[in-house]
């Protein structure tokens, strides 16, 4: 391709919308443009990044066994009320009515479709395992769409569902999508990691997400500097330190603590460490209010807590809500005594001797010890991990990193094909639920996702395998006839060779020239210019290294084909 044919609108101011560094390369770089809120139209250098990730995607999908369809984007009502999530699902979906009145919904996932498919043509199981995957455009209606492809409300997709005759066989298709994800993000020329994750509100019991690493990046994720463990926030697991020798249970104490609300302010004023304290949180689930109990030098994990109690939302409760639900005011809330639900995270249960709210203002006890002076519900993991905490896996150091999520994989089980009596004869003869899983990529997003985690203060440096055209060559003065041939040649020849070259014959000054190809991150530059004029000399720069070397023609031609097919082999 020819600059000077290329449809390459490139900008030399961020556009004010930009807030973070793929989406300002992007629109810089000419690979987007803004519709509305959350939606952009992918112009041709753009759209020929999003098709080598597709490339990639469906050459692996194809290797692991999966089988490509096309299903529509505008979905029945009717299919979504069968799971319960038309309801549930929340806002982002988009949902709407046609001329006849018939509720439809764009889809934002498949799972539904998918499982009416089957329900419809897979009937035995020898019919089983299948694994059915698209590319397609999604849509949910995020509330505050940002970041241009990171959070968009319509974007790329690849998602898969298989469908086994059993948990054993869908764990066997479940590490056949981790291997494949692995290859993907691999021959994307990606630094990822796959964490085990909360299913959201997709389901199932099991995930992983694949993130890539990047200062950028959205989401915090735990990572174990020993072994492979790694998680995100809200599944990371708490392993409890060996427990110390249990202290004899003192008396109750009430003591006045006029105006100490806060963790600290009451640690300061009673003299003791913020570990001494028990937390008490008004939480509302599903609107209704429950006490959460933590240390005092703890937070809570909402999504831990969440699951626990089986809601599909739970949020701190204001100050008004707190003390309709309880009668006290918030900061003097404690355990002793209180009338609503109450559930503490595991490593309460350990404590003795400690101090709480009175549940009356301005008033703190100590000595307040579980099991005595108070019962919960359930004890369970539901704080936030931190880097104090040992990896439970091998107790190993702990580091906090950021990540961007480009994958997900899940164990759905059998709670989409049991609600849509999806079934199939086993061979006993007897009915039995599809065991299912699925597996998404964001396909749009690992393009911006590469571009966080590869760029420099003069554009985008793109993985090989990913990049648009694979080498750029800078014309610096198409005006003189033998710099002018001798581009042309190598363009020529490097494109019979299979090599994928914007050739830059544009009437520029050669300084604009070089900040373009920098800014759309092109992994080989080659100049031609007065060094060839001089002694026949050419230039070959990496965009990564940045590392120049002067050669021929010919031993351009010899050397830059086979660098790129080893650096893009399988």
């Amino acid at each position: 391709m020819r600059y000077s044919q290329l449809f390459l609108p490139t900008l030399k101011e961020t556009p004010a919308e930009a807030e973070v560094i793929s989406h300002r390369l992007m629109l810089r770089a000419g690979f987007i443009r803004k519709l509305s809120a959350g939606v952009y139209t992918y112009l041709p250098y753009g759209l020929a990044a999003l098709r080598r990730v597709e490339q990639i995607v469906r050459e692996e999908m194809n290797r692991a066994g999966a089988q490509e369809l096309l299903m529509p984007m505008v979905q029945p009502a009717d299919l979504w009320k069968e799971t319960g999530r038309y309801e549930k699902y929340g806002p982002e979906l988009l949902r709407f009515t046609d001329r006849h009145e018939r509720e439809s919904c764009l889809g934002p996932t498949h799972e539904e479709v998918i499982t009416d498919i089957v329900r419809r043509e897979l009937h035995s199981y020898r019919d089983l395992p299948v694994n059915l995957y698209q590319i397609q455009t999604k849509f949910r209606d995020e509330i505050r769409p940002r970041f241009g492809l990171m959070r968009g409300r319509e974007f790329v997709m690849k998602d898969a569902y298989s469908f086994d005759v059993s948990d054993e066989q869908a764990e066997v298709s479940y590490m056949k999508m981790h291997e494949a994800y692995k290859r993907i993000f691999t021959r994307c020329g990606l630094t990822f990691r796959a964490v085990q994750a909360d299913s959201g509100a997709i389901g199932g019991n099991f995930s992983h997400e694949f993130m890539v690493l990047a200062k950028t990046g959205e989401d915090t994720i735990v990572v174990c500097t020993a072994c492979e463990y790694a998680a995100n926030m809200e599944k990371a697991e708490v392993r409890l330190a060996a427990g110390e020798d249990v202290a004899a249970m003192l008396e109750p104490e009430k003591v006045e603590t006029p105006g100490r609300r806060k963790v600290e302010s009451v640690c300061e004023f009673l003299g003791i460490e913020a570990s001494q304290l028990i937390k008490t949180m008004v939480y509302l689930a599903d609107g209704k209010p429950v006490a959460v109990l933590v240390r005092g030098d703890r937070e809570v994990q909402e999504v831990k807590l969440k699951n626990l109690l089986g809601v599909a939302d739970v949020e701190l409760a204001d100050d008004k809500q707190t003390f309709d639900a309880t009668g006290v005011p918030t900061g003097y809330i404690g355990p002793v005594g209180l009338a609503i639900r109450l559930v503490a995270d595991q490593e309460v249960a350990g404590m003795r001797n400690a101090v709480a709210g009175a549940n009356e203002k301005n008033y703190h006890l100590r000595n307040v010890n579980p099991g005595r002076d108070f019962q919960v519900e359930s004890y369970a993991d539901l704080r936030q991990i931190t880097t104090d905490d040992p990896c439970p896996l091998c107790g190993g150091r702990l580091e906090l990193t950021e990540g961007i999520e480009v994958g997900h994989i899940f164990k759905l089980g059998t709670s989409y094909s049991e609600k849509m009596q999806a079934v199939f004869q086993d061979s006993d003869g007897s009915e039995k639920p599809f065991v299912m899983g699925c597996y998404g990529i964001g396909v749009s997003r690992v393009v911006a996702a590469a571009i966080e985690q590869n760029h420099d203060d003069n554009g985008i440096i793109f993985p090989l395998p990913l990049a648009p055209f694979q080498t750029i060559i800078l014309n610096l003065d198409p005006r003189d006839e033998q710099i002018d041939t001798a581009a042309r040649k190598l363009y020529a020849e490097l494109v019979r060779q299979g090599v994928e070259v914007l050739l830059d014959d544009r009437d520029e000054r050669p300084g604009a020239k070089f900040k373009d190809a920098d800014l759309l991150g092109i992994p080989y530059r080659i100049t031609v210019g007065k060094k060839y004029l001089q002694g026949g000399m050419v230039e070959l720069r990496s965009r990564k290294t940045g590392v120049v070397e002067e050669m021929s023609l010919d031993q351009l031609l010899s050397v830059l084909p086979s660098m790129i097919s080893d650096a893009i082999r399988i």
